[in-house]
């Protein structure tokens, strides 16, 4: 089984260790904005949601990229940006139903999570509180993460 990112909301706090590990390990920079990890959403008082891309089994972002810059790994399902491709159209961020990749102006390119490549994720490392873990897939869990992404696009808070 493919392994992921998985997600507790229960226990984020909205420390943002994660986005500064992330954004340190990909740019050399503790910077937030520049993070692969989808900013967390106040949903209500002190709760807070963090998402990543979820390496989709069909990736919307590779299908709609004109120059083939995105690639998924057919042997761990991780799906990347080739760099060295991209030249920065941002097709794939509107292709993108759940927001999960982003157009980077510091590399005038897309960026996307690429679970480090393929090394243990550093959002996870130092998640301080385990709301981040790194394991194989749950496809119910998987499909309740999508719903709820769904939902919050629509702007309501029925789950």
């Amino acid at each position: 089984m493919q392994k992921l990112i998985r997600v507790e909301p229960e226990k984020c706090i909205g420390c943002k260790s994660c986005e500064l590990a992330c954004s340190f390990k990909h740019t050399g920079e503790f910077a937030p904005s520049k993070s692969r990890i989808v900013n967390e959403v106040f949903l209500e008082e002190a709760v807070f949601i963090t998402a990543t891309c979820m390496q989709c089994d069909e990736p919307w972002c590779l299908k709609a990229c004109p120059k083939g810059a995105i690639e998924k790994n057919p042997d761990t399902g991780v799906v990347y940006v080739l760099d060295e491709k991209c030249v920065g159209c941002r097709t794939c961020v509107s292709a993108c139903p759940f927001g999960m990749i982003k157009y980077a102006p510091w590399k005038m390119k897309a960026d996307k999570c690429n679970l480090c490549g393929e090394d243990y994720p550093e959002c996870v490392a130092f998640c301080p509180t385990g709301c981040l873990t790194y394991s194989e897939e749950d496809t119910a869990t998987r499909n309740k993460i999508k719903k709820f992404i769904n939902v919050l696009k629509e702007g309501t808070m029925e789950v």
